[in-house]
Order: structure tokens, then C-alpha cells, then sequence
């Protein structure tokens, strides 16, 4: 084709080499649907995107791919002149005009084959359909520095040798791959590559990168930067985060300048994301998809063959309907006649109380921190991750930042540094708030966002932080403006960004919006009968946010939220004499200390507890026998175990009466489809429950919910506090919402014939036996009314479909060393597994089962399945 660029002299002709499987659609009679125009990065080459080319070869949805080797790149021209940005942008251009390219144009661009790709869009409206970037940047923030690697590779000293005389430049990125690329495969990237003289491309390419303004190719990056802001073309974003080069900030950037675009982050992977991942599943689906609403409002009613079981009529209104803000209730307070109570509290080690507020108190701090921050840049939309314990400190800026429209995000310290520092960085916020130790946890592992402390830090310790300013003395100054209320944040605009517990794999953050927190505020108020003025020892972190809202005043015992089994019943004790509780909310890990430790209370401590009316305790399944122990020690608290998760809480309610009727039905056989599980009971007011039937290999492929008693299947929720998606986890959003209207929760159970849930599990979780599929929570609560048994874990090991049933207990007294278990126990468990209907093949013993780390409660099956594979498989027992 001949050459347009700057590069080169005018009618010059360059010779271009490309992978282009449009002859053999031709050949096969088969219209493609458009065309994917694909562009390399550097150091690779159009073998990048083969797995595209033959994705779109497939009968079923054929496109034209167009993979192309840029000019000194792969195996097209060496032209012996350094080829600036816009040069390789007109290069692109000039090529599909010899091509005779024609729309519908979608451009899939990596690396700064993104830019590029992106520059060929702009300047061509007509033909372009869609644009599709894996890792890349148009913008550098200025007076940030580029990534590490990029400024060695930029360094004097370092570059021509790295990039030309060397190959170093291109082991160096292919040694990026997660997992390592197969030898074949490392060879052909390195194919076009062999020799100094075919690496001249390699150099130029990082020596164009505009490091700052003075660069010769900044404008031409600027333009394409600004330029995507009137891009409005459907757009996917496929990305991995474990890429030193690349990193998610540069995501957050080309998010905010195409803001409809579809994200998927690919957890654990990296630069050269196209070959950690199958990329080309999701293109495909997606542009099947472009143009339509992939999560329609329109949801089919559960199909039911069998008369459906009455739903509990709601005594109030559905959640959601009245969008009052999820803060109405604390504002009113603080107006009314109870403005001098107190609202929150916080309880110290020494059981007295560390710091309370009172509603009118709560109501001015709030607002004047809202204050505060909004002069100190925070805004609608802006997001403030808090690493604050719960307390009177969260219940401020939370309250604060969401009346300014900024979008919360909680991921706490029970997710461990790793999961911790994936869920920050993930979330790039714009702003991070928190204690000492989260700040420097925050200096240390690079998280993202404008540092702000809870209290006032000496001055050394605010440059070694790099803490700009504090909560306190935002809220000092905050006090001394004029209140600037703005435009109140729209119902459904985003307002929080919880994360997942990471029970099972990467904690995820999920999106709410505030029209669906408010629902959320609605439905515990509706489902629990927690009305203003009630009183609530909050133990677990949710309800210590939720507290406010519902009117409640709140209190914080002594205790580590995100380690559960912190709390004793002293501290417990402590909390609800401090504000004569009415309510107590504390997860099963922290129910079972508190029973540990009750020979600490004293007769006060008895008697306040005593007068406690309602107990909630939820994050994981609560035996019925830890019930009814709690019940000894709060005689006249009503007990419930609201089932839900982090996408949808509550999703139903049960209480300790019910759970002992339904496990009666199971025994005595007068209900359908009662037993194998725990019976959670009832939807909750505004929510509708339903089931997909498990298929043959353990999943749940069919998208037709029912509701028939004693049919297992993947749970579905549909109700007004549902999350809003994924964040940045298109792929993951997807899967969730494939059944219209409903929520897939992951978990898989059962109705009774009275329209009770029973849950069997997780659905990662089903052992594929041969000729069964065994879901194992029913199993395992089987085994662990054994005498000798603490907990107990069901796993598979083998191949699915023919999985062995393991059995993996931790036993009372525990065993000093995992292993196989003595024939005695073993014999014991088999019989009591046989009970359940389930037939266990092997025995493991364990000192202690493995948990995860927010909850402590929830059993990492995962992981257990593993170590009973390489122990049965002759390894070393080992710790799981």
C-alpha cells in the first residue's frame, strides 16, 4: 500500500504482512457479520490474536479477522525510519484503504496497539461498530511517573541494548504470561525477532512512548485521549491485573473517558492478558450482544409443576417503593424529641464506653465532614475506599460520603493483605480513608488514591504516610462553612462497593446502588420488626453500618469485627448494658466464643443479657444446637438466621421455633422435600425465591426457575435490594443475571412442600459421583452429630463424574496429626453419612478445618479437596 505517513516520502509503497481468515469464510460460503480489525502491541506480533481468527472462522457467528503485523513489527517491512504515533496511526488507516475495508468496523487493539486502534476509530466514524481493548493506556497523569519497567527500558544506558541487541525486551514481557507460555508458543512470538536487524522496530516502539509533554507523540496520545469521549460505540475492556506495566489505573482512566463500556478484570492475570485467559469467548458473546440490554427488567415467574406454597404476605409496603435516602431515618432523629439520646457508641476493653454521639450530635458531624470533603475534592461519583473499624468514625464519613453522592468502598481486613490489596487496587479509589495501620499497609503495597487519616498525625508521620489531611481536621473546617447541599445523588447512581468474603475465590465487589440500599434498610426493617428506637449490639460489620438508618441506636462491642471470634460474652455483655439492648447481631464464629467464655459473666451480665428480644446471626449456616445453647443464655430473645449474601441480604428469615419444626418434619417424613440442609426458611418481604434443577454433571445450565418441593437446584433471588452488578466484572455479571430478572447466588438447595428453602451448599461444591450428584451440606451435618466431631467437610477428589466422596472432620479432642482416620471413627462416619443418603469413600481427620478468614466459619472446600487428593494419592498429610 502506499504510505501516507510523515515517515516516509510521499508515494512510497510499504509491504505489510497481516493474518486475514476473510478467503476462507469466503470459501465456506459464510457472510461474516463485520469485521475485527486487531493491532499488536510491542514486542509481539499478529500471532497475538490467533485464537480470535479461529472463533471467527466458526460457522455459528462468522467475522472477518483482520490481524495485522505493524510496519517494523512481526514479519511486515523493516523501513528503516522511526514511525512516531500518528505515523503508525495513518499506517493503519492507509492499510485498510488498500484493503478496501469496509463497515461494520470493530478495532481490538493491545498494548500501544491499543492507541493506535483507538486513533483508527476516531478517524473513522462511518465504518466503526465497537472498539475492544485488553491492556493499554491512552493518558500518563501528569507528574506521575511511567511504570518502572517502561523507564528501564527507557533508560540510556539500558534501551539499545535491551531492546535492539539484545532479546531481552521480548523474554522479559513473554516471562509476564501467567501461567509461563508453552515452549511453541514463547518460540513464535520470538519468530519475526531473531537478529539485532529485525529489533530496530522493537527500540523505536519504546522510545516513542510520550513519557511527558515535551514528547514529540504526546499530542497525538492527547488526541486520541480526549478524543474517546465522544466515542459512542459499544466497548469492551478485557483486562489483567497483574501487569507491571499496564496497571489498573490506566483501566480507571479509559473507564472514565468511555464510561458505557463492558469491564472484565481477569483476577491473576497479566499483561499479555490474551494468553492467560480465553478472550475470545467473551468477544463473541459480546458482540452477539452489542446493542442490546443484556440484563432485562422483564422477569419470567417461576415455573412450578406442583402448587406453589403460600408466600407470607407483607405487612408493609415492598422495600424500595418510597425512596426516602438510605440516611432519612438518622436526619429525623436528629430533629425529633430524641435528638440528645444517644445514636452510636463504641464500647472499650474495660467495658465502659469509649465514645458515643447522640442523634442531633451524629446528624451536625455528619455534616459538617460531608463539608470537609466536599471542599477537599470529593464529588458524586468519587470513590472513598474506608479502612476504618466500626464505630462512631465509619458511621460519620460513611454517612457523609454517601449524602455527597461519592461511591463507598468497604473491603475489610478480614480478607487478608492478599485479598485486601486485590480488592483496593481493583477498585482504584479516588480516595482512601483509614487508621494508622491501613495507611501503611497503603504506602507499602502501592494502593491507589488521595491518603486522608482518621485522627490528626504528627507531621513526620503524615510525609512517611503520604497523608494529606485528616477526617478531624476536615470536619473542624468543614464546621466553619456554609452547609452546600448540591444536587442530592440519583436513586440510581452508585453508592457503595461491598466485597465478598472471598469464600470462594477472589473477593468480588458488588455494586449498589441508592435506591437498593434503601430497599435493603426497608426489607430488614419489614422482615425483623427493627423499628427507630430499638437498641442493636451490632457484632458484625454490616449491621453496624445498617444501624443508623434503620433508626436503631448502634454499639460497637470490644472486639475485632473482622475476626469474629474476638468477641466474649463479657464484651458482649458490656455493649448491651451500655444501651439497655434490645437486639444483638453477631455471626456463628462469634456466637460459639461467646458460649466459650459465659462462666466469665456475672449475675449483671446474665441479667442484661436477659433482657435482649431479638438475636440475629448470619455470614455462615448456624446449627440448630448452637441455637438453642444461645437460647440458654439470652432466655428471652427471639432467635433468627436470616440467610443471604453480600449481593442480597436478607434473601429469607427463619427462627429458631421454625428451624425445630422443619428439622421435625425431616424426621418424622410428614413434609415433601424436608431435610438434607439447613432449613432457612421463608422469603423475606418483597423477595421471591426459586430454583435451577442441577443437571447430571453437577451444574445448572437451564434457565427456567421452579419452585417445586424436593427439587435441587442453583439458588435464585429476585427482590428490590439486589445488588446492581459486578464491579468491573462484566464476565462475572453476565453469568449472574443469565436467568432474566433473577440474581444466580451460587448456592444450590431445595423447597419443602411447606415452601421452606433448605440450603445444600455452594454449587462449586457438588461431588460428582458416579451415577449421583451429592450436594454436602446434608452430609456433613450427618457426621458432625457424632460425639467425636467437631466440624465436618464433604469433597470430591478425581475426575468429575467419577469423584470419590471424602469426609474430612475435625474431631473433639482434636487430632495432633492430619491423616487418615482410625478405622473406629472412620466406621462411624460412613454409617452417619449412609444416613443422609450419602456414600463416603474415604475418612480424613484434621486438627482444625480450614476457614475463611472474614467469617471463620465458612469451610474452604477448595482447598480441603486438594490436600484429600494428594493425601490419597500417597502424599504427605501435611496441614490443609
Amino acid at each position: 500500500m502506499a504510505s501516507t505517513s510523515a515517515a516516509d516520502e510521499p508515494g512510497t509503497l510499504r509491504r505489510w504482512h497481516l493474518l486475514d481468515n476473510g478467503a476462507q469464510l469466503a470459501r465456506r460460503g459464510l457472510t461474516p457479520a463485520g469485521t475485527l480489525l486487531c493491532v499488536h502491541g510491542n514486542p509481539t506480533w499478529s500471532y497475538l490474536w490467533r485464537t480470535l481468527l479461529a472463533a471467527g472462522s466458526d460457522p455459528a457467528h462468522p467475522w472477518r479477522v483482520v490481524a495485522v503485523d505493524q510496519l517494523d513489527m512481526g514479519f511486515s517491512e523493516r523501513t528503516g525510519t522511526f514511525r512516531r504515533l500518528a505515523d503508525r496511526i495513518n499506517d493503519l488507516g492507509d492499510l485498510t484503504a488498500a484493503l478496501g475495508l469496509d463497515g461494520p468496523v470493530v478495532t481490538v487493539g493491545h498494548d500501544w496497539g491499543g492507541v493506535i486502534s483507538l486513533g483508527w476509530a476516531l478517524a473513522h466514524p462511518q465504518q466503526l461498530a465497537g472498539v475492544v481493548l485488553t491492556n493499554t493506556a491512552v493518558h500518563q497523569p501528569p507528574g506521575s511517573p511511567i511504570p518502572p519497567a517502561l523507564r528501564l527500558a527507557l533508560h540510556p544506558a539500558v534501551h539499545r541494548w535491551g531492546t535492539t541487541t539484545s532479546d531481552t525486551f521480548l523474554r522479559v514481557t513473554h516471562s509476564l504470561a501467567r501461567p509461563p507460555l508453552a515452549e511453541d508458543v514463547r518460540s513464535a512470538f520470538m519468530a519475526p525477532y531473531r537478529g539485532a536487524g529485525r529489533r530496530a522496530g522493537v527500540g523505536n516502539f519504546v522510545a516513542d512512548i510520550p513519557a511527558d509533554a515535551s514528547h514529540p507523540s504526546f499530542p497525538a496520545l492527547t488526541r486520541v485521549a480526549e478524543g474517546l469521549r465522544r466515542l459512542s460505540v459499544p466497548a469492551l475492556m478485557l483486562w489483567g491485573p497483574r501487569d507491571p506495566i499496564f496497571s489498573d489505573r490506566y483501566l480507571k482512566d479509559l473507564i472514565s473517558r468511555l464510561p458505557h463500556a463492558k469491564v472484565h478484570r481477569f483476577e491473576g492475570a497479566g499483561h499479555l492478558v490474551a494468553e492467560d485467559r480465553d478472550i475470545a469467548a467473551p468477544v463473541f458473546d459480546w458482540l452477539a450482544e452489542r446493542g442490546r440490554d443484556s440484563n432485562p427488567a422483564d422477569a419470567p415467574a417461576p415455573v412450578n409443576p406442583a402448587p406453589e406454597p403460600p408466600m407470607p404476605e407483607p405487612s408493609t409496603p415492598a422495600p424500595g417503593t418510597g425512596l426516602a435516602p438510605l440516611w432519612a431515618p438518622l436526619t429525623g432523629l436528629a430533629a425529633g424529641p430524641h435528638a440528645g439520646d444517644t445514636a452510636v457508641a463504641e464500647m472499650a476493653a474495660d467495658g465502659s464506653v469509649a465514645r458515643s454521639l447522640s442523634w442531633q450530635e451524629l446528624e451536625r458531624n455528619i455534616t459538617a465532614l460531608a463539608a470537609g470533603l466536599q471542599e477537599s475534592g470529593v464529588r458524586q461519583g468519587s470513590r472513598v475506599s474506608l479502612m476504618v473499624p466500626p464505630g462512631v468514625d465509619l458511621t460519620v464519613v460513611l454517612y457523609a460520603c454517601l449524602r455527597l453522592g461519592a461511591v463507598v468502598v468497604v473491603a475489610d481486613a478480614g480478607l487478608g493483605t492478599r485479598g485486601l490489596n486485590r480488592a483496593v487496587k481493583g477498585a482504584t479509589p479516588d480516595y482512601l480513608i483509614g487508621i494508622d495501620k491501613a495507611l501503611a499497609a497503603a504506602s507499602v503495597l502501592g494502593w491507589p488514591g488521595r491518603r486522608i487519616s482518621v485522627q490528626d498525625l504528627p507531621a513526620a508521620r503524615r510525609r512517611v504516610l503520604a497523608v494529606e489531611t485528616s477526617l478531624a481536621a476536615l470536619a473542624r473546617r468543614g464546621a466553619t462553612l456554609s452547609p452546600d447541599p448540591g444536587e442530592a445523588p440519583a436513586p440510581d447512581s452508585p453508592a457503595a462497593v461491598l466485597f465478598t468474603s472471598g469464600s470462594t475465590g477472589p473477593a468480588k465487589g458488588v455494586v449498589y446502588t441508592h435506591r437498593q440500599l434503601a430497599a435493603m434498610r426497608d426489607t430488614v426493617a419489614a422482615t425483623l420488626a427493627i423499628r427507630p428506637g430499638a437498641r442493636l449490639v451490632a457484632g458484625f460489620a454490616p449491621f453496624a453500618l445498617l444501624g443508623p438508618a434503620l433508626g436503631a441506636v448502634s454499639v460497637t462491642p470490644a472486639m475485632d469485627v473482622t475476626a469474629p471470634r474476638t468477641l466474649t460474652a463479657r464484651a458482649l455483655a458490656d455493649a448491651a448494658a451500655a444501651i439497655d439492648a434490645t437486639v444483638v447481631f453477631a455471626s456463628p464464629a462469634a456466637l460459639r466464643n461467646v458460649l466459650a467464655t459465659q462462666g466469665r459473666l456475672d449475675g449483671a451480665g446474665h441479667e442484661v443479657l436477659g433482657r435482649v428480644e431479638l438475636l440475629l446471626s448470619a455470614g455462615a449456616p448456624v446449627p440448630a444446637s448452637l441455637l438453642a445453647e444461645v437460647q440458654r443464655l439470652l432466655p428471652r430473645a427471639s432467635l433468627h438466621t436470616p440467610y443471604g449474601m453480600t449481593e442480597a441480604l436478607p434473601v429469607t428469615d427463619i427462627s429458631l421455633e421454625q428451624i425445630c419444626a422443619a428439622e421435625a418434619d425431616a424426621a418424622a417424613g410428614t413434609v415433601a422435600g424436608a431435610g438434607n440442609g439447613v432449613c432457612v426458611g421463608r422469603p423475606v418481604h418483597g423477595a421471591r425465591v426459586a430454583v435451577i434443577p442441577l443437571d447430571a454433571d453437577g451444574s445448572a445450565p437451564g434457565n427456567r426457575p421452579v419452585t417445586e418441593a424436593g427439587l435441587t437446584g442453583e439458588i435464585l433471588v429476585s427482590a428490590p435490594h439486589v445488588k446492581e452488578s459486578y464491579d468491573r466484572l462484566w464476565l462475572t455479571q453476565r453469568e449472574s443475571v443469565r436467568t432474566a430478572g433473577w440474581h444466580r447466588t451460587g448456592d444450590v438447595g431445595h423447597f419443602d412442600a411447606a415452601g421452606r428453602l433448605w440450603v445444600e451448599g455452594r454449587l462449586a461444591h457438588v461431588v460428582t459421583a458416579p451415577g449421583a450428584v451429592v450436594t454436602p451440606v446434608g452430609a456433613e451435618q450427618a457426621i458432625e452429630r457424632l460425639d467425636a466431631v467437631g466440624l465436618a467437610a464433604v469433597v470430591g477428589v478425581g475426575p468429575a463424574g467419577t469423584q470419590a466422596v471424602v469426609a474430612v472432620v475435625e474431631t473433639v479432642p482434636p487430632v495432633r496429626r492430619a491423616g487418615p482416620a482410625a478405622p473406629y471413627l472412620a466406621g462411624r462416619v460412613r454409617d452417619a453419612a449412609r444416613q443422609a443418603g450419602v456414600s463416603v469413600s474415604a475418612v480424613l481427620t484434621v486438627p482444625s478445618q480450614p476457614t475463611d478468614i472474614r467469617h471463620n466459619a465458612k469451610i474452604d472446600r477448595v482447598r480441603l479437596s486438594r490436600w484429600a487428593s494428594a493425601v490419597l494419592a500417597g502424599g504427605r498429610p501435611g496441614t490443609p
